[in-house]
C-alpha cells in the first residue's frame, strides 16, 4: 500500500465519514466498497481515522453541540458535520498533530468541499473548542 500525505489521508477519511452520514451500511462494507472503487486510497491510517470518529461520534458530537452557537446539530450540513467531527476526533483522540494545524486542515477541507459560509463557521467551531479546551 503506498504511502499519502496528512491532508490526503483527512481528505479521504472525511469521505468515508461522510458517505455514512447517508447509509446504514458497516463500517466494513463503506470501506470494502471504498476500496473497490478504487478513486482514494484507504490506507490503515484512514480505516483508522474513519473507524475512530465511528467509535467516538457520541463523544464527539457532545462536545460539538454547546459550541454550535445558535445552531443545532441537526441544522447543520452534512459537510460540516463530517469535517468538524474528524477535527474534534483528531484533536481530542489523537495526539500527533498540533491543533492549529488540525484546524487549518479542516478549513481546508471545507475550502474543497464545502459553502463558503461553512468555511468560518467551521474555523469558528473549531477554534472555539480549541481555545476551551487549552484553557482546561
Amino acid at each position: 500500500m503506498k504511502k499519502i500525505s496528512r491532508h490526503q489521508m483527512r481528505e479521504n477519511a472525511f469521505i468515508l465519514i461522510f458517505e455514512k452520514l447517508f447509509n446504514d451500511e458497516s463500517a466494513e462494507e463503506i470501506i470494502s466498497i471504498a476500496r473497490e472503487c478504487e478513486d482514494m486510497e484507504v490506507t490503515d491510517q484512514v480505516e483508522a481515522m474513519f473507524r475512530g470518529v465511528l467509535q467516538h461520534e457520541q463523544e464527539i458530537d457532545a462536545i460539538i453541540e454547546p459550541n454550535l452557537k445558535k445552531w443545532t446539530k441537526d441544522r447543520i450540513s452534512r459537510v460540516s458535520l463530517a469535517i468538524l467531527r474528524l477535527g474534534v476526533y483528531e484533536y481530542i483522540f489523537t495526539n500527533d498533530v498540533e491543533a492549529d494545524i488540525i484546524v487549518s486542515e479542516c478549513v481546508k477541507l471545507a475550502t474543497t468541499f464545502a459553502h463558503e459560509d461553512d468555511v468560518s463557521f467551521i474555523n469558528g467551531v473549531l477554534g472555539n473548542i480549541v481555545r476551551s479546551r487549552s484553557k482546561a
